[in-house]
């Protein structure tokens, strides 16, 4: 079933992606130099690259700070991970030692006998 799903739209995309390709073949030319005529450095390349690039780009940027603003959670998992660990061997080792033996709590001196 998640295969199918994953084909249902992954499919489309594909198609769109193969299309924006063959329609945008044109070069054009992409500067980082605003301001000059003839730019020290640029670079022709196909329309449908450089848009391919500003995505790729974005979905790198946006990956990295998603993970980085997941800091504060991880560390927290990370904390609770090794409290539980710490507890587990705790309980693991309480649980070696024997019961204790039920004795009277009051100091092991008989009981007086019930009113009558």
């Amino acid at each position: 079933m998640i295969r199918f799903l994953k084909a249902l739209v992954l499919l489309p995309v594909a198609i769109v992606v193969v299309l924006l390709a063959v329609a945008n073949r044109e070069s054009v030319t992409l500067s980082f130099d605003p301001f000059s005529l003839e730019p020290a450095f640029s670079l022709v390349l196909p329309l449908y690259a450089i848009v391919f690039g500003a995505v790729a780009l974005g979905i790198i940027v946006g990956g990295i700070g998603s993970w980085l603003s997941q800091g504060k959670t991880r560390a927290s998992a990370r904390h609770h991970r090794r409290e539980r660990e710490k507890l587990e061997r705790e309980t693991a080792q309480l649980r070696t030692f024997p019961p204790e033996t039920a004795g009277p709590a009051y100091g092991g001196a008989t009981a007086l006998p019930a009113p009558r």
